[in-house]
């Protein structure tokens, strides 16, 4: 039995874009991301803020416990069974200018909105908890075949949660108003921490 991890694990090896030279165009920004998932992006980005002393931001470990392993050889081992611990609350944390960050991945291939459904209750709840300590929280949402990212406050969710009841969608056009567009850029190809900028100077 293998175990499979939740999708787009972490890779260790960086994308590079090497346009160095004329015009920056959106086309070349869109190569630059060709193949990269959203977990893909937001690890080269967490990778490029802690290279540049800009953020201290992980992906929180998904923790889980082995029930049987094998060992068809005696220097190999092979998980066969195992179990989730607990249900996972959000995907990333960490520190930026000095507060503490936590927020969630989602992505969809719908034009007109964002389903509910993608988060859980659990999830909502635990956002809500980040607030009131004074973190931050968000959710960052990618419109893959729009090719735009937002970063979406916790606020703005838990209140579109509380009024659908957890089902039906965000429509598009609230989380426009709502977030805070991702800009296009080279190096790190999802910089997300400008929308965070965005945010934090609208709470001001």
């Amino acid at each position: 039995m293998t175990i499979k991890y939740p999708a787009g694990t972490r890779q260790n090896n960086s994308v590079q874009n090497t346009i160095r030279t004329g015009k920056t165009t959106k086309k070349a920004l869109t190569f630059g991301k060709r193949g990269m998932g959203l977990e893909d992006e937001i690890n080269e980005a967490n990778d490029y803020y802690l290279a540049n002393r800009l953020a201290v931001v992980h992906k929180k470990p998904t923790p889980i416990t082995i029930v049987k392993v094998d060992y068809p050889a005696r220097a190999a081992a092979k998980i066969t069974e195992a179990y989730f611990k607990q249900a996972s609350t959000t995907d990333y944390n960490g520190v930026y200018q000095g507060r503490y960050i936590d927020f969630d991945a989602k992505e969809t291939k719908n034009k007109t909105s964002f389903p509910l459904k993608n988060f859980h209750a659990h999830q909502i709840t635990h956002l809500a908890n980040i607030l009131s300590q004074g973190g931050i929280g968000f959710v960052i949402i990618k419109f893959t075949t729009l090719n735009e990212g937002y970063v979406y406050p916790a606020s703005s969710l838990i209140k579109q949660w509380q009024d659908l009841k957890g089902k039906q969608s965000i429509s598009y056009r609230d989380i426009v108003a709502q977030g805070y567009l991702i800009p296009e850029s080279l190096n790190p190809s999802l910089d997300y921490l400008k929308a965070v900028d965005l945010m934090l100077e609208s709470l001001k």
